[in-house]
């Protein structure tokens, strides 16, 4: 979503995108947060030339190692975000959408956010889904739709968890406990965090211990340009949400507690901190804010300010950035860090179990899935395993998917379908011949009656019939079955015919009538007779063909 201003503004894109709401409103205030962000300290001039290969070797880690810097942009402006998102048609779950009448996409339930979703391309005889971030957790959103996913020919999966060692609810208890420590011990706790996702989730793990671990004066800031929407967002999707959370809505209950932490003030909030937050601020306090790779936004300033003392603690939540990396310019620095990474995503044990329930043909996964993690490459259990093996693919490669269209659907019209009249030709097996006018318009095959022949008017010059509509011809009726060769030959000897030899070829048989100087050419699909201007014969020997076949 982060991307998408790069991929309609400056490529050329002209197609549709779509989304589900939460999608476009959180996806609006992550964009919105990281613009505004960017705009507050504007450069006074732009420097391009390190993105030299030769100035590139020489620059300093991270900047040396990083990939495909040439493709480095500036960052997008509010302008190109909206207009990125006025391109969005919203969807709704297991809504049907057409593209082009050729597949069907239905996006799913994918529980790792509100609105996330995975998706299903369909045609009438292929199904292809595409997982991406998903989680089997029961966290805020609306939980997994595992079932749509059943019966698939091919799996595409990514998004998986980044860091599979690391178990979720475990993390949110060190969370609690490191953040409780370090206030009791009178220090002040730094949360770098997204405006959106998990903070919904650590605030209420944190609305349930509060009290418990005598935090119940300690503020709370949050701290974001979005910080009063996305609060308000969360509480505003109901349909979203998961169960639990849902029927909070009817009673009426705000389904999220962050609602009732604001009304108690235990939780404030603050587009910056200048203004209001300076004149609130006292100190020991929890602030979350952005951005979570230390790189730019109010987590800068904490950073510096909280820096010098070992009273005070950083907990980093969010699994995106390396916190080694992201406290690199910050060193040396006193404070404590803490690593608790919460990654709500599929784990590999998860989707084994998962891939064993929905049974897809074929999985297709990156590369970097179908082997351990570099740094722990004896962990075999850190990687996919099913069957057959997964394809992998590696950035940018295009794959061929491991199946073929090999049918097409076509609609019959039911005035064509009531003048079909079937024939058994085999016991169980009937057979009915039609004739009709295939219409084809958006991919969507229709057949219909054909015209009538039109009928000479009286007098008048005769109506020419409409050009795009093929004549109707009388058909003749079609023949199935085969031609017995010996029996054939028996039936053309009573029938006077003497001197018959048999050739074996290829394709069939050859029976030549050496006194009437006549060959019948017998093959699996079409029969040949061949005399010189013996019209009478030729229709002869043509009735004794005819005898061994069935019309219809």
């Amino acid at each position: 979503m982060m991307a998408l201003p790069y991929i309609t503004e400056h490529t050329g894109f002209t197609g549709t995108v779509y989304a589900t709401e939460p999608t476009v409103q959180i996806g609006r205030l992550l964009m919105e947060e990281l613009v505004n962000f960017i705009e507050r300290v504007p450069k006074a001039q732009s420097a391009s030339l390190w993105k030299n290969k030769d100035i590139q070797r020489l620059l300093p880690s991270p900047l040396k190692d990083a990939v495909e810097v040439s493709t480095w942009r500036r960052c997008y402006t509010m302008q190109e975000v909206n207009s990125a998102l006025s391109k969005i048609q919203l969807v709704g779950y297991s809504q049907k959408i057409e593209l082009f009448g050729v597949v069907q996409v239905t996006p799913l339930s994918s529980g790792y956010a509100l609105g996330s979703s995975n998706w299903i391309i369909q045609s009438h005889y292929e199904k292809v889904s595409y997982v991406s971030g998903s989680s089997l957790l029961t966290t805020h959103p609306q939980p997994m739709d595992q079932a749509s996913l059943k019966n698939s020919d091919v799996l595409v999966l990514t998004g998986l968890t980044q860091i599979p060692t690391a178990n979720p609810d475990g993390m949110v208890g060190e969370f609690c406990s490191n953040l409780a420590l370090t206030i009791r011990n009178g220090g002040n706790v730094l949360v770098p965090c997204y405006p959106s996702g998990v903070i919904y989730d650590l605030l209420e793990c944190l609305y349930q211990y509060i009290d418990s671990a005598g935090l119940s004066s300690v503020p709370f800031y949050f701290i974001s340009p979005v910080a009063n929407s996305s609060l308000e967002f969360s509480q505003i999707f109901a349909e979203w949400l998961c169960h639990n959370k849902q029927s909070k809505v009817y009673l009426p209950e705000p389904p999220f507690p962050h609602a009732e932490l604001i009304q108690t003030n235990k939780l404030k909030h603050y587009p910056s901190i200048h203004g209001d937050f300076s004149n609130d601020f006292r100190q020991p306090c929890v602030v979350f804010t952005g951005h979570p790779s230390l790189r730019f936004g109010d987590v800068v300033h904490f950073m510096e300010l909280w820096g010098k003392s070992s009273l005070n603690t950083v907990i980093f939540t969010e699994p995106d950035f390396s916190y080694l990396e992201a406290l690199a310019p910050y060193q040396p620095l006193a404070m404590k860090c803490i690593y608790c990474p919460i990654d709500t995503r599929l784990n590999f044990i998860q989707v084994s179990k998962l891939l064993k329930e929905v049974q897809p043909l074929h999985v297709v996964c990156p590369e970097q899935y179908t082997q351990p993690p570099p740094a722990q490459s004896h962990r075999m259990d850190l990687m996919i395993d099913c069957q057959p093996p997964p394809m992998s693919y590696r950035r940018a490669e295009v794959l061929a998917l491991p199946f073929k269209r090999r049918y097409e659907k076509i609609e019959i019209m039911p005035e064509l379908a009531d003048s079909l009249v079937p024939m058994e030709i085999k016991p169980g097996i009937s057979l009915a011949t039609v004739s009709a006018v295939l219409h084809t318009k958006d991919n969507k095959h229709v057949l219909q009656p054909p015209p009538r022949p039109a009928q000479p008017a009286s007098g008048k010059k005769r109506k020419r019939m409409s050009d795009d509509v093929p004549d109707c011809k009388v058909l003749k009726p079609l023949l199935s079955g085969s031609i017995p060769v010996e029996q054939f030959v028996q039936s053309l000897e009573k029938h006077g015919f003497s001197d018959i030899k048999v050739e074996d070829t290829a394709k069939g048989h050859i029976v030549l009538l050496q006194e009437a100087e006549t060959l019948i050419q017998i093959e699996e699909d079409s029969t040949h007779i061949i005399c010189d201007n013996d019209e009478m014969l030729r229709v002869r020997l043509r009735d004794l063909v005819l005898k061994f076949l069935q019309k219809f």
